[in-house]
């Protein structure tokens, strides 16, 4: 629940000049990262809704050869579980894709015609979202070829390279899943008065349903208090002989083969750790990935938070929860990265604010944090990233997740700058903006500002956010008393801290912008994207499913019918088309910190009800006619709504057995990388 997954300007330019800050003049001793080059090409592709980016990785000269060498060994250890999140996303995921790239590799017939055109449009968009359900929408996309093509490429292809025989019924089942729309058609399924846990595709569980699935947890957590572990983070749930039990993912267990691969790279990595405190995270990691014990998770993250002096750093395990319908299971990701110092003053400067702004905030005095405890904030260079984490990226960060461990031990807020600055370049490319900005005063000032807001949105989002606010006593964690709404509700409240802070003064008196103007900037951006731009990213007659783009029509949403009476914010019409406008952005805060502190005490209390309501009400339906103009409009621009990434290239440099430096390539080609990472990267068997 701690992660930014996406700009909020989607599809709209954004300046890449940063406002000025007014404590420039004391930053000037900290030596400035090396910029990115002027000539990069920032755009690889584009194809079905999807643009393949590129980002650049600057400042890795300037690390050290030790530093370059631990980056190595872990940029590996986050490759090698790439199989892992292909597998937890749906069962058949790995059979379907080993399948597609045999094609790819083997097939002996023309590759030039419309229908292979469609058929390798299919397998990027495979390869994109890790599996053939949407990495955003959640649904199942299906091939835009017909089945009997398919037959046709088989035919064609090498037989001994398919992971199932083309003869054997498994392979009929798999064409069938791949072009019935009705087979396992949402991998999350969050809709209401539902068993989420049977109607949802993903591979956390299997042959039990929800009322067994928190009957089963209940056993861990009931009567037991409030510092637990995350109980299920790590496993899959089955049934043996008729009983509920879980098969960990840990050395020895499921997901074995990459997980040793992990570990290898890991324990190669220990030695050069930076500091006796990073040395000591990466070996509890380790011990963690060996037992599978989720203890050992906590442990591990307490020693992970310690860890703020060294400029590497690494997020790798199972870790975000947004997969799971009911918020327990978490995705393999990895981040390799290392602090960019320059651009870290930013944030650290929120950072030090954050107890000013929880006893400032406008939550119920119960609910604030009497001591915010130590918050670790900085600007990331993202050298790698694998897992729920690639192609599409996040551009924030917040971890540890545990609600006891962030309240007792702290947490590290990051964002990734270096990704954040190659979506600014893209958008420079193409932009929605003039097509749906609701005027030009409007227009002209997201231009100037948008970046910054932006930015200052994601810091304030991750640091304070996420880090505010506190559990009532005995109250139970939210993926136990709101469930399924716990993710949205999480990220509304987390995006409510931020918006209430940017039309602040105090952000001017700190020095991380100069103007209220970029506050409003941020404003226009937010309710523009979550009342009408975010429309293009679903299919006409979808509901919203996606947590993020649930929280962010509900906040907007209800800041409008709350602020009707009012006209706080008016939809409008010109020339035939649907604007919204925000008429008074002082009114505007006001209602974003009556909403605050509604979903706070939401979360304080553990009031379940009060949270479906919210969401259902305002988060999940669309207006179809609304819809219907919004993405006829968007379709004519030629913009594609998501975006991701090819990764950097790490190539060791070696004399003898001894690593001696370590370069950085930039692949242009998303097939290339994908069947590359598929030959070196490929650990597990098709089914686990």
């Amino acid at each position: 629940m701690m992660k930014q997954r996406y700009l909020f300007l989607i599809g709209l330019v954004v300046s890449i000049v940063l406002a000025p800050s007014c404590n420039e003049a004391k930053t000037d001793k900290v030596k400035e990262q090396k910029k990115p080059a002027d000539d990069f090409e920032y755009i690889a592709e584009q194809f079905a809704d999807l643009q393949i980016l590129r980002y650049q990785v600057p400042g890795f000269e300037e690390l050290t050869p030790q530093q370059k060498e631990l980056v190595y060994y872990l940029y590996e250890a986050a490759l090698c579980g790439r199989d892992i999140i292909y597998d937890q996303k749906y069962k058949h995921n790995l059979a379907i894709r080993k399948t597609l790239e045999n094609i790819v590799n083997t097939y002996t017939g023309d590759k030039s015609t419309p229908e292979y055109g469609k058929f390798m449009e299919y397998v990027k968009r495979v390869w994109f979202s890790n599996g053939i359900h949407h990495h955003y929408s959640n649904s199942k996309f299906l091939p835009e070829f017909p089945k009997a093509y398919f037959t046709e490429l088989v035919a064609a292809s090498a037989a001994e390279g398919f992971p199932v025989s083309p003869s054997s019924p498994e392979f009929a089942s798999l064409t069938g899943i791949m072009f019935d729309p009705a087979i396992d058609a949402k991998i999350v399924n969050q809709a209401a008065n539902i068993d989420n846990v049977a109607e949802s595709a993903n591979n956390f569980y299997e042959g039990v349903t929800q009322k067994e699935v928190e009957a089963y947890y209940a056993k861990f957590t009931e009567g037991k208090g409030t510092k637990l572990p995350e109980y299920g983070l790590n496993t899959k749930v089955v049934k043996e002989n008729g009983q509920v039990t879980e098969k960990v993912w840990h050395v020895g267990g499921m997901y074995t083969q990459a997980i040793e691969k992990i570990v290898f790279w890991l324990e190669k990595a220990i030695p050069l750790a930076e500091t006796p405190e990073q040395k000591d995270a990466l070996e509890k990691l380790v011990k963690y990935y060996h037992s599978g014990d989720v203890t050992d998770w906590d442990v591990y993250n307490t020693a992970w938070v310690k860890d703020v002096k060294s400029q590497v750093d690494v997020v790798n395990g199972f870790i975000e929860v947004y997969l799971d319908a009911i918020g327990k299971k978490g995705s393999f990701e990895s981040v390799v990265s290392f602090k960019d110092l320059k651009a870290t003053e930013r944030i650290q400067a929120i950072s030090a604010q954050a107890q000013w702004f929880e006893d400032n905030s406008p939550l119920f005095p119960e609910h604030k944090k009497e001591v915010v405890k130590g918050i670790e904030a900085k600007v990331i260079t993202v050298v790698v990233e694998s897992g729920d984490a690639a192609p599409s990226t996040p551009i924030g960060i917040n971890l540890p997740n545990n609600n006891w461990v962030r309240e007792e031990k702290g947490s590290k807020s990051v964002s990734l700058g270096n990704i954040v600055h190659s979506y600014n370049e893209a958008k420079t490319k193409g932009s929605a903006l003039d097509e749906f900005g609701c005027d030009e005063k409007v227009i002209k000032r997201i231009k100037q500002y948008g970046a910054l807001a932006s930015d200052l949105h994601t810091d304030m989002h991750e640091v304070i956010g996420h880090a505010s606010g506190k559990i009532n006593p005995g109250v139970g964690t939210p993926d136990k008393t709101l469930i399924q709404y716990a993710s949205t509700l999480e990220e509304a409240r987390a995006d409510l801290v931020a918006l209430y802070y940017i039309l602040d003064p105090k952000l001017i008196e700190i020095g991380v912008m100069n103007t209220l103007d970029v506050g409003k900037a941020e404003y226009d951006s937010y309710i523009m994207n979550g009342l009408i731009t975010q429309l293009t990213r679903i299919k006409l007659g979808d509901e919203i499913e996606e947590a993020h783009m649930r929280n962010r029509q509900l906040v907007a949403k209800w800041a409008y019918e709350k602020g009707k009476p009012e006209n706080v914010i008016e939809f409008f019409q010109r020339d035939g088309k649907t604007f919204v406008r925000v008429n008074d952005y002082t009114k505007l805060r006001a209602l974003f910190g009556e909403l605050l502190k509604e979903i706070q005490r939401i979360k304080s209390e553990g009031d379940f009800m009060a949270g479906q309501s919210l969401v259902e009400t305002y988060g999940v339906k669309v207006d179809q006619v609304l819809h219907k103009e919004i993405l006829e409009r968007y379709a004519k621009l030629n913009l594609a709504p998501y975006s991701g990434f090819i990764q950097p290239k790490l190539v060791a440099v070696y004399e003898g057995e001894k690593i001696v430096d370590v370069k950085v390539e930039y692949p242009k080609d998303f097939t290339e990388q994908m069947l590359e990472y598929s030959k070196n990267y490929s650990f597990l068997p098709v089914y686990n």
